[in-house]
């Protein structure tokens, strides 16, 4: 039978149902991205793109680069446009990282983030735009004891921290962060900072 005739329990063909349906009857969350990009120094040092958010919510607070994604866009999309109207940063390959969708993670409402990493291999020169107040690499020092992870971020006087927990992925094992404590970061951002460090490290890239 064509797709296109078929009856469902009420007897509507494809065409009918859509006809009467209603998207507002049914609560939607909004969809972001949000790109980790790191790089490593000359000196070996590790470096974590941030920029410092120029308004509401969490003014003032340090975040990953990223925004809302567009109707007619897809989340990579999104993430590349962010990451290059927020940091002037472009052309990078975006891996998926993970979504991130726990309730009251955003103030705004039901947010729903689409996470990536990028790495870099030059250094590559960044200017805050579009809502970034700043946009800034910031060092990254990380020290373990037993299971804790603690990541310390710094550039000039401005410090952030977090600790995270590793846990593991129950069929891949694969490891991801429960954060136990952040100082400085916005929403939940700790966590994909966490998680996107922990799939590099794993990964040999740091």
């Amino acid at each position: 039978m064509d797709d296109a005739m078929a009856r469902d329990a009420h007897g509507l063909t494809e065409v009918e149902f859509l006809a009467g349906y209603r998207p507002k009857d049914y609560p939607r969350p909004s969809l972001t991205a949000d790109v980790c990009v790191f790089r490593r120094t000359p000196q070996g040092a590790t470096h974590l793109l941030l920029i410092r958010r120029g308004g509401h919510p969490c003014l003032g607070r340090w975040a990953t680069p990223g925004g809302f994604c567009n109707p007619d866009e897809s989340a990579d999309h999104c993430a590349a446009r962010e990451l290059a109207e927020e940091t002037g940063v472009a052309n990078l390959d975006l891996e998926p990282l993970a979504l991130y969708s726990a309730p009251g993670r955003d103030p705004r409402g039901w947010v729903v983030s689409y996470a990536f990493v990028a790495w870099v291999d030059e250094d590559v020169t960044v200017r805050a735009g579009d809502d970034a107040e700043r946009a800034v690499w910031f060092g990254l020092d990380a020290r373990r004891r037993e299971d804790v992870v603690t990541l310390a971020l710094s550039a000039g006087d401005v410090r952030l921290s977090l600790e995270v927990r590793e846990t593991r992925a129950p069929l891949t094992g694969r490891r991801r962060a429960q954060v136990l404590r952040q100082e400085g970061l916005a929403f939940d951002h700790a966590r994909i900072v966490a998680d996107a460090w922990l799939l590099l490290r794993d990964a040999g890239r740091l």
